[in-house]
């Protein structure tokens, strides 16, 4: 099954990073959040990627053309016109990066990849700039239980902001943090969807999460996997520190590989 990966957006909420390099090429523990994703769903045997590209679009693909001389010690012999790779592990990975446009929005970008999609009755999709210990055989066996046109992962995030009870006379009487399991169900990523899917997207217009999810709904085709596990998007600069304090003191919840 394949996984389709949005990474073309411009990430203007954590500006300080993407103004040099896409969302998705910012990095984590000196790793893009991008590797990070692959990893997750490699973990678990689902290798054959299709990355839709789109904002410096050219920064990913140098990457993966490079991928094995940022992983490896390297021998360059000038004279000769020729490199040796040392030490490199070579990942299972099948990776298509398509160009879909700068400005294009996710219901767009999903169906300019839809001929790398071939025939697959089902594929996978994530945003570029969200990390989970998703389990994802539980997710699909979820979602074929369903027989939904798609499923998303769903999860309660922690709370950032205190609730504050005040009384007429504008004194605080209380204040706590709120609870994760107080807060609203929101969309992770980590979608499951049958190719039907294609369906809904119009011209391609509009953003996924929009008018095509409110169809779907509307249409009882959305399904909720609950994840009640880790998951952090990587919107603010501070969420990257987040992640990163995390990865550098071995606590990551997202790294399921060995």
């Amino acid at each position: 099954m394949k996984v389709v990966i949005l990474a073309g957006g411009k990430g203007s909420r954590i500006s300080e990073e993407s103004v040099f390099k896409p969302k998705p090429m910012v990095e984590i523990g000196d790793r893009p959040i991008l590797w990070h994703i692959i990893k997750i769903y490699s973990a678990y045997g689902y290798n054959d990627f299709i990355i839709c590209c789109g904002y410096k679009g050219h920064m990913i693909k140098n990457y993966f053309i490079h991928y094995y001389m940022y992983q490896s010690d390297a021998t360059f012999y000038l004279k000769d016109k020729r490199r040796e790779y040392h030490h490199s592990a070579a990942e299972p990975w099948k990776i298509t990066l398509s160009n879909t446009g700068l400005e294009t929005l996710t219901a767009g970008r999903i169906l300019r990849i839809k001929d790398y999609i071939g025939e697959d009755d089902e594929f996978m999709l994530t945003y570029g700039d969200g990390v989970a210990d998703v389990d994802i055989p539980a997710l699909l066996a979820f979602h074929k239980k369903q027989g939904r046109i798609a499923t998303i992962t769903t999860t309660q995030p922690a709370g950032r902001f205190g609730a504050i009870k005040i009384d007429r006379d504008g004194v605080i009487e209380s204040f706590k943090e709120k609870a994760r399991k107080d807060q609203a169900w929101v969309n992770a990523g980590f979608m499951v969807f049958n190719r039907k899917i294609f369906d809904y997207l119009g011209d391609g217009s509009q953003m996924l999460e929009a008018e095509p999810f409110e169809r779907l709904a509307a249409d009882h085709q959305m399904a909720a996997y609950r994840h009640p596990g880790f998951w952090s998007p990587m919107d603010t600069v501070h969420d990257r520190a987040y992640l990163e304090e995390l990865w550098k003191g071995g606590k990551a919840p997202w790294k399921i590989w060995q």
